[in-house]
């Protein structure tokens, strides 16, 4: 069965993986983009973005497994849009006509639409499921591959919850937010599920992979 993944997933020190008050100008809130500083330094993201340069270390060969074997993404409705995206007919997102997902991507949602067919093979679809059934349409979607889960942290701390993630790469990064969304509230003992590891980086954040261990 194909596996279910989270990557490049950035935290704060006190857990926080969003800040508080996202809009339409602050995807991530109060937090801007500091969580995710470290990847816009790799030559990933440079490469991801139409540009030249960047750096070819540590962070970069982590932030590189974020698409290989991936056939369809899960989405929570807070990364696709700002509050109140669903009123907004023509929000199609982010990232502009030709997204980073290249597949089929799920978004969650209880104001399902119909489902928008982007440049670059994304294809959006947005459905009110339980995690569990979610998954099951993904994995159709897949064809065989993995599937990954794009945030925010409140449906991956679900996902974890369920007993339904295979591998996660969490990011550490060293800053405060103090307020905002938090990806382990509730998930007490959840670590001994998983073989964890951590690899601390130059660049000062570090990188937490945690792998299904054999129930």
């Amino acid at each position: 069965m194909s596996l279910v993944r989270v990557h490049n997933f950035s935290i704060s020190l006190d857990g926080f993986g969003t800040g508080d008050g996202q809009s339409a100008e602050a995807p991530f809130g109060h937090a801007g983009e500091v969580l995710h500083e470290w990847m816009f330094a790799t030559r990933f993201w440079y490469e991801m973005t139409g540009k030249s340069g960047g750096s070819a270390g540590l962070d970069d060969a982590f932030a590189r497994q974020h698409g290989p074997g991936i056939g369809a993404e899960i989405m929570g409705a807070g990364k696709f849009g700002p509050p109140g995206w669903h009123k907004d007919p023509d929000w199609k997102g982010w990232w502009g006509p030709n997204p980073p997902f290249h597949t089929p991507t799920f978004v969650l949602t209880h104001h399902p639409r119909p489902s928008i067919e982007m440049e670059g093979g994304t294809t959006y679809h947005f459905i009110d499921a339980s995690p569990a059934k979610a998954l099951e349409t993904a994995r159709e979607a897949a064809d065989g591959q993995d599937v990954r889960l794009g945030g925010g942290p409140t449906m991956i701390r679900e996902f974890v919850a369920a007993g339904l993630v295979d591998h996660m790469h969490v990011v550490v990064v060293p800053i405060l937010l103090g307020r905002g969304e938090r990806l382990w509230d509730g998930l007490e003992d959840k670590e001994k599920d998983f073989a964890v590891e951590a690899v601390s980086s130059p660049s000062g954040v570090t990188h937490l992979t945690f792998t299904r261990t054999e129930s």
